[in-house]
C-alpha cells in the first residue's frame, strides 16, 4: 500500500457515519476531503453526471441505472439507509382504489420515474399484489438523474406550472408518492414525509405488519443510500476497497453499541430501533453476502420497470471488499 491517496468524498451526516466524516475513525491509508451537499440528493445528480467525487453515497437504482450506461463508479456493499416501502404511498380517499391493482388504467404522481422510494414500492406493488405497472400513467415533475435514461410510454411529466401536489388534489391524480410528491396528511411517519394540509390514507393502511411478513418470507431489505468508488481510483489503489469498508464497518458497530446502550436517540436512531424488531440487531448490514437477495431484486425489478437496458451481473455492479 501506497498513501496517503487523496479523495474527495461525498457522504451524508448519519449517526452510523459521523465518526468517518469528521476523522474520528480514519480510512486507512487515504487523506480525505469530506464534502458536504445538502441534500445529499444533488451529490446523486453531480456524481452520475459529471463524476465529480471519488467516493460518494448515491441512491441505489440511479447508480444502476448510471453503471448500466457505463458509468466510470463502481458499488461497495455498504448500504447508510434502508427502510421498507409498503407504506408512502397515498390515495385519495374518493378515487375508490381498495387494492394495488385498482390504479390500473389511472394517473399516480411520483417526483422522478427512477427515484429508489418509487422503484422499491413498485416492487412490492408488482411482486406481492399483481399490480401490471405498465397500465399505471406515472406522472413526474423532475428530471432523472441520469440522463441516458429511456422513460417507457407510460411515464409522463405533469403539465408546466402544475405540481404533483395541485394534481392530487384536484384529482387529476388518484394517488401519489408522499416524500416524493410533496403529498402528505399530519402526523405523517418520519423518515422524508412532508406534512401538508391534505389528508390522505395509505394505499396499505396495515403497511407495519406487511413489512413484517413481507421480510420473513422473501428476506429482502430495501437499501437506500450506497457507497461508490470511481473505477480509476481502484485501479490504481485496488487496497481503497477494503479500507472504506473496515472505517464504515467500525463506525456502524460503535453506533450498534451506542443504539444498544440507550445512548443513540435522535429521529434516525429510533427509527432504526424499530426497524430491529423486523430484521434483527443489525438494521443497517454491510457485505455482498448479506445482502445479496437485496441486490439481485432491486437489479431485476430495475430491468422490469424499463429502468435499464438489460441485466447486469453481481459483480458488474459491487466490488467485494471482503474477499
Amino acid at each position: 500500500m501506497t498513501g496517503p491517496v487523496k479523495l474527495k468524498i461525498a457522504v451524508a451526516e448519519h449517526p452510523h457515519t459521523s465518526a468517518i466524516r469528521s476523522g474520528a475513525i480514519p480510512i486507512e491509508g487515504v487523506d480525505a476531503e469530506f464534502v458536504t451537499v445538502q441534500p445529499q440528493i444533488g451529490a446523486f445528480r453531480r456524481m452520475v453526471r459529471d463524476v465529480e467525487f471519488d467516493v460518494c453515497e448515491i441512491a441505489p437504482t440511479t447508480y444502476i441505472i448510471a453503471r448500466a450506461h457505463g458509468a466510470p463508479f463502481v458499488a461497495l456493499p455498504i448500504f447508510v439507509v434502508r427502510r421498507f416501502h409498503h407504506a408512502g404511498l397515498l390515495v385519495r380517499p374518493d378515487a375508490g382504489i381498495q387494492h394495488p391493482r385498482d390504479l390500473e388504467g389511472k394517473k399516480v404522481g411520483v417526483r422522478a420515474y427512477s427515484v429508489t422510494t418509487g422503484v422499491w414500492t413498485r416492487q412490492v406493488l408488482i411482486d406481492e399484489f399483481g399490480l401490471d405497472a405498465s397500465k399505471v400513467t406515472w406522472v413526474v415533475d423532475d428530471e432523472e438523474h441520469v440522463t441516458q435514461l429511456q422513460l417507457p410510454g407510460n411515464v409522463v411529466h405533469a403539465p408546466a406550472g402544475r405540481s404533483l401536489a395541485e394534481m392530487m388534489a384536484s384529482g387529476e391524480l388518484v394517488a401519489g408518492f408522499a416524500a416524493a410528491a410533496g403529498i402528505g396528511r399530519t402526523g405523517a411517519p418520519t423518515g422524508g414525509w412532508k406534512e401538508v394540509e391534505a389528508d390522505y390514507p395509505d394505499l396499505l393502511p396495515n403497511a407495519a405488519q406487511l413489512e413484517a411478513e413481507y421480510y420473513a418470507r422473501s428476506g429482502v431489505y430495501p437499501m437506500h443510500g450506497t457507497i461508490v468508488v470511481k473505477d480509476s481510483v481502484l485501479a490504481q489503489h485496488p487496497w481503497v476497497a477494503q479500507s472504506i469498508y473496515k472505517a464504515f464497518d467500525q463506525a456502524k458497530r460503535e453506533w450498534l453499541a451506542r443504539l444498544d446502550a440507550g445512548q443513540a436517540t435522535t429521529a434516525g436512531d429510533k427509527k432504526y430501533q424499530a426497524l430491529r424488531a423486523i430484521v434483527g440487531h443489525d438494521p443497517l448490514p454491510y457485505g455482498l453476502q448479506a445482502n445479496l437477495k437485496t441486490i439481485e431484486t432491486l437489479e431485476a425489478t430495475a430491468f422490469r420497470q424499463q429502468l435499464t437496458p438489460r441485466r447486469m451481473a453481481i459483480g458488474e455492479l459491487f466490488v467485494d471488499p471482503q474477499a
